[in-house]
C-alpha cells in the first residue's frame, strides 16, 4: 500500500510516520513544506493541478492529511486548516489515483458540551473559536467531496513531543522551573478545565487502522475520560519527583493541592459549559464518546495518561 503523508514532520505527523513505517506492507511518501519531506509543497498556496499532477505521478492508495495549524489568527488559520484541506479534496477529485483520505480533525469542532457527558459523532458542532471554526469547515469539505475519506476527530493529544504552549506543556516547564530554582510551592492557573487526554502514539495507531478501513465519515479518537488539570498537574509532580505544593490561581478557595495525590477524587461540576476564558473554545468540560472507533477501526487507547506525563516530564527535564 503505497501512502502520501502530509505534514509528516509534525507534532503528530511524526508519529503517524513512525507508525506507517513500521508496517512492512506500507510504502511512505512525505509532502510537506520543511527540507525534510520527500515533496516539498505548501497547500495554502500551492495549486489543486499541481497537486493533481503529483498525485497521478506517485499513484498513492491512500493520502492522510496531518498538515495545519493550531496557533495564529483567523486568517492563518484557516489558510493552514481550510483552504489547504480544499486543496487537497480538489486535487484529489482531479486525480485518477482514487485514493483514500484519512483527514486529522480536532475535538475542538465540537466546542464546549456539557460537563458530565460524552461527546458522540452525531452532537452539533458549535466551536467556541476560530481554531475550531477553521477545523470545522475543512470536515465539511471533506465529507461533502464525495470522496473516500474519514475524519479523525482527535480530541487533547499528550505524549512525546507535546508542544511546550500546550495546557501540558505549560505544566512540565513550570514545574521543571520550580525544580531547577528549590521552590517549595508551585502557583498555577487554569487549573479546573477537564479534558480527554489521548497518548499521540494512540493516535498514529488509529491513523494506520482508518488508513486499512473502509469507514467513511466523522470518527472521534480520545480516552474517553476526562481529566482535570489539576489532577493532571498532580500526576505530574509524582511522576516528576516535585514535593513541593501545588496551589490553584483560580481555583476555588481551600488549602494547596498536595502533588502526592494518588487518586485524584471525582469532583462534580454542575456549571453551565462556557467558552471563556479556555483559549481552545471548548469550555470547561470534553469528553469523547469512542464507541464507533472500537466498532469501525476495532481500535481502543492502550497507553494512560501518567504514562503520557512520565514522557513530557522527560523530555522537559532534559530542556536546559
Amino acid at each position: 500500500m503505497r501512502v502520501l503523508l502530509i505534514g509528516a514532520n509534525g507534532y503528530l505527523g511524526r508519529f503517524v510516520a513512525d507508525r506507517l513505517l513500521a508496517d512492512p506492507a506500507v510504502q511512505l511518501t512525505a509532502l510537506g513544506r520543511g527540507d525534510d519531506a520527500d515533496v516539498r509543497f505548501d497547500l495554502a498556496s500551492g495549486s489543486p493541478g499541481a497537486l493533481t499532477r503529483f498525485l497521478d505521478a506517485v499513484h498513492p492508495g491512500v493520502v492522510v492529511n496531518c498538515a495545519g495549524a493550531t496557533r495564529g489568527g483567523a486568517r492563518e488559520l484557516t489558510r493552514h486548516n481550510t483552504v489547504a484541506v480544499a486543496t487537497v479534496c480538489e486535487a484529489l477529485r482531479r486525480s485518477g489515483c482514487g485514493a483514500r483520505l484519512v483527514q486529522i480533525g480536532c475535538g475542538a469542532e465540537y466546542g464546549p458540551s456539557q460537563p458530565g457527558s460524552s461527546t458522540a459523532e452525531d452532537a452539533v458542532p458549535r466551536p467556541g473559536g476560530p481554531y475550531g471554526v477553521s477545523k470545522l469547515a475543512a470536515t465539511e469539505l471533506v465529507l461533502g467531496s464525495g470522496l473516500d475519506a474519514v475524519v479523525l476527530r482527535v480530541f487533547s493529544p499528550a505524549g512525546p513531543g507535546t508542544p511546550a504552549g500546550s495546557p501540558l506543556g505549560r505544566l512540565a516547564e513550570a514545574m521543571r522551573r520550580a525544580m531547577q530554582s528549590g521552590d517549595g510551592e508551585l502557583k498555577l492557573g487554569g487549573l479546573g478545565a477537564q479534558r480527554d487526554f489521548i497518548d499521540v502514539r494512540d493516535v498514529a495507531r488509529a491513523v494506520h487502522a482508518a488508513s486499512l478501513s473502509a469507514a467513511q465519515g466523522v470518527i472521534n479518537i480520545g480516552s474517553g475520560r476526562a481529566v482535570r488539570l489539576r489532577d493532571a498537574a498532580a500526576i505530574l509532580a509524582r511522576v516528576a519527583g516535585y514535593g513541593g505544593a501545588l496551589h490553584e490561581l483560580d481555583g476555588p478557595p481551600g488549602p494547596p493541592l498536595r502533588p502526592t495525590i494518588g487518586h485524584p477524587r471525582p469532583e462534580p461540576d454542575h456549571a453551565a459549559p462556557v467558552a471563556y476564558p479556555y483559549p481552545d473554545g471548548c469550555g470547561s468540560w470534553q469528553q469523547a464518546d469512542v464507541r464507533t472507533a472500537r466498532d469501525r477501526l476495532g481500535w481502543r487507547p492502550r497507553i494512560n495518561l501518567e504514562e503520557s506525563l512520565a514522557d513530557i516530564w522527560m523530555e522537559a527535564a532534559c530542556r536546559i
